[in-house]
């Protein structure tokens, strides 16, 4: 009898355990996964890059402008950490800018700053500022005027010069033909030139 009772009692003590503890599971939250995605901001700048002139001296060339793709600004950075010296300029912009690059075409130790630009479809521009302790802009010369000129002309540099090669069309008792002229540029004084040069004299 007292075997009996003291089973019961063992048997009641787990029964109250069981449901104690299956009360106290599904009081308990069940545990989410969470998954997070990594949302990628859109770059801000439809141009930038950055050009190196030495260790710790370089610029950075920066567009901007919302609503139409070919106008808006662009800014040209100078961080020279070794001198902790720092500049910038700031420029409106018509065009779209397709490439930057550096030149010392005059040879007189300022770096040339050479933003190209497409103010049209197919027809190519460049913004040139020199940097000596300040910008200063440097005026390209055009060509929009060159008979037979129809635009997708292309600059290049080659051995330290800067060069640009230009479609030309020509008409001719009615067939129609499209020869390539090339020129190169000297800078000298903050005034650029041009020159024609024969094919693979460049």
């Amino acid at each position: 009898m007292v075997f009996k009772n003291l089973l019961k009692s063992v048997f009641a003590v787990m029964s109250v355990a069981i449901i104690i503890s299956a009360c106290s599971d599904s009081d308990k939250p069940l545990a989410v996964e969470q998954k997070t995605e990594e949302t990628k901001a859109p770059n801000p700048f439809p141009f930038y890059k950055s050009i190196e002139i030495k260790p710790g001296y370089y610029f950075e060339v920066v567009s901007w402008g919302k609503g139409v793709d070919s106008i808006g600004g662009f800014l040209i950075l100078m961080s020279d950490s070794t001198k902790k010296n720092y500049k910038s300029i700031s420029v409106e912009r018509e065009g779209i800018i397709t490439d930057a690059w550096n030149m010392d075409l005059d040879n007189d130790g300022n770096p040339e700053i050479y933003i190209q630009t497409l103010v049209r479809k197919n027809v190519a521009d460049v913004n040139v500022y020199e940097f000596g302790g300040d910008f200063s802009k440097i005026s390209f010369p055009g060509i929009s005027t060159m008979k037979g000129y129809k635009g997708d002309d292309k600059f290049f540099v080659k051995n330290g010069d800067l060069f640009r090669s230009i479609p030309i069309v020509q008409a001719d008792s009615g067939k129609t033909t499209t020869l390539v002229k090339t020129l190169k540029y000297r800078l000298a004084g903050n005034s650029f030139s041009s020159s024609e040069v024969k094919p693979g004299e460049e």
